[in-house]
């Protein structure tokens, strides 16, 4: 009872909700700037591992298992630390003293974007598998080639079979921009701990940032449901 009549909340609400107001813009900007970069990694990873190229299927093999068999903490810190350092090493045959630097936002961006690409990937895949070869066999008769029936016909039917799922890692996204804290990127949990560390209001800090959190994706959980269930009427 003690820890709770010292408890403030009021307080850390009112000095915490601007700073987690700007905290959720460079969130929502890596959100949005990552997924979309997903989105379209996915599609190109997609029909690459579904071309007739040895050689580009096992090249996106590689670069799916590795992706996936790395934590994105990992492949985010490497993004930010690691690769600046090899491109100046190679740009500096050309360009002595040549220093490269990368944005830590457009780090996360980038992070963000080729992780969920990878596993998207196959939700395209699948979706584009899925689809009835008759209609690209239809397409043909028509005059059509392969890659107008795939991009025409195929892939706008395989990304709205896909649009449910796409939306659950959306949800996920937004959750893993907290690990952008990690790369320096003054998101909404680098706020937080900086405000806690200051007042310590630690247990009021960090339920209002679980509860911002849970604000952000359960309407967006319930949005996907209702197009689940939206496309799930019209199939």
């Amino acid at each position: 009872m003690d820890i709770l009549n010292h408890l403030d909340f009021a307080t850390a609400f009112r000095e915490l909700s601007p700073e987690l107001g700007q905290g959720l813009l460079i969130a929502l900007e890596a959100t949005l700037g990552g997924f979309l970069l997903a989105v379209i990694l996915s599609v190109l990873i997609a029909v690459g591992r579904l071309s007739n190229s040895k050689i580009i299927r096992g090249i996106l093999v590689v670069i799916l298992e590795i992706v996936r068999g790395t934590p994105l903490l990992v492949q985010l810190v490497y993004m930010f630390y690691v690769a600046p350092l090899l491109i100046s090493l190679v740009v500096q045959f050309m360009i002595p003293g040549y220093q490269f630097q990368l944005n830590p936002l457009l780090a996360g961006i980038l992070g963000l974007g080729i992780n969920y690409g990878c596993y998207l990937s196959e939700v395209v895949r699948a979706s584009i598998l899925s689809i009835d070869k008759g209609q690209t066999e239809a397409a043909l008769a028509l005059g059509y080639t392969h890659r107008q029936a795939l991009w025409s016909i195929v892939i706008p039917q395989a990304t709205r079979q896909a649009i449910p799922v796409f939306g659950n890692y959306l949800i996920m996204m937004i959750k893993d921009t907290s690990l952008l804290a990690f790369i320096t990127v003054n998101e909404l949990l680098l706020r937080t701990q900086a405000y806690a560390s200051q007042t310590f209001l630690t247990i009021e800090s960090y339920t209002i940032l679980a509860i911002a959190y849970l604000i952000l994706s359960l309407p967006l959980s319930q949005v996907v449901r209702l197009l689940e269930k939206r496309l799930s009427t019209h199939v």
